[in-house]
């Protein structure tokens, strides 16, 4: 019933889904109803609560638990948001993989533990499945649906089925890869970005700049091989004309940062000196950054219907 347990529930909720919370401690599970409910209002009061339902009917969905086997009962999906631990998250699926019946999806919130780590030997491995949200997926709607090796087919199509019918953009990885796809583009930018600011090329704060009011500007609507295809006339045109100045580029790429010594206190003193970290001063921050994925996200939907 972390951030992300509190946002899925949210997310079920606003698709009409009924919702049990589990937690193995109910206060963990009192301040979770407190935070949703308060979100939830707040969100339906600036208009931008997901779902045709209101706050009310949302918040009556969802009800909470502190026994496993209670919490599963009659369940058809199970999302689990553990934290980023392979030990933790193999016993709580061991656990399930004992109470669950043939039909219920097992499936993980996991952002770069691979599919085969996790549900290799359970005896219902063919209802297990990664379904990585973006934090927070209440505001972020793609899923990165990740299959182990024994996963059926069906499991995935009905997980993909499902994260549509709730307003999420579930995206299908063919195989299981490290860091999923997300994480490998992220990491790929953070690393050259480390790298530019290393090298004294740029400062971090300009850097940070290039991407929000330069790449991250087209890629919150269209992603880099579209990018390509309108750049040009066409991918092949635009291989034909920029694939050698790209590959002199790539190759000027230095190894993989440390991200470690002067380049981390580099970069902290200046995001420190725009945000300090202070618990109050990073939460109101992360309150703006929401509201701003909040209101793209409408104005995602409204240009979609457009």
């Amino acid at each position: 019933s972390g951030l992300i347990g509190r946002s899925w529930a949210m997310v079920f909720a606003a698709g009409g889904f009924k919702v049990k919370l589990y937690d193995i401690a109910q206060q963990q599970l009192t301040s979770a109803l407190e935070n949703i409910r308060r979100q939830t209002k707040e969100m339906e009061k600036s208009g931008f609560l997901k779902g045709s339902l209101s706050a009310e009917q949302q918040l009556a969905l969802i009800s909470v638990c502190t026994d496993l086997k209670a919490a599963v009962e009659g369940a058809t999906f199970i999302q689990e948001c553990t934290p980023e631990n392979l030990e933790l998250k193999k016993k709580i699926f061991s656990q399930l993989d004992v109470i669950v019946g043939d039909n219920v999806i097992l499936s993980s919130s996991t952002s770069c533990l691979l599919p085969s780590k996790l549900f290799t030997g359970l005896k219902h491995v063919k209802q297990c499945i990664v379904s990585h949200p973006v934090n927070p997926p209440y505001f972020v709607p793609l899923v990165e649906i990740v299959p182990h090796p024994e996963t059926d087919p069906s499991t995935t199509e009905r997980t993909y089925a499902l994260m549509k019918k709730i307003g999420q953009s579930p995206v299908k990885l063919n195989r299981e890869i490290e860091g999923f796809v997300l994480n490998r583009l992220q990491y790929a930018v953070i690393s050259e970005a480390w790298r530019l600011v290393g090298e004294g090329v740029i400062s971090p704060t300009d850097l940070d700049l290039v991407m929000s009011d330069g790449l991250g500007m087209r890629y919150a609507f269209i992603g880099p091989l579209e990018t390509m295809h309108l750049n040009a006339e066409g991918v092949s045109n635009y291989c034909e004309r920029y694939a050698e100045g790209m590959r002199l580029v790539l190759n000027t790429f230095g190894p993989v940062p440390e991200f470690s010594g002067e380049t981390v206190q580099k970069v902290n003193q200046a995001l420190s000196e725009k945000i300090p970290v202070v618990p109050k001063v990073l939460d109101a921050r992360r309150k703006w950054r929401d509201e701003c994925l909040t209101g793209l996200a409408k104005l995602k939907t409204q240009m979609k219907s457009n």
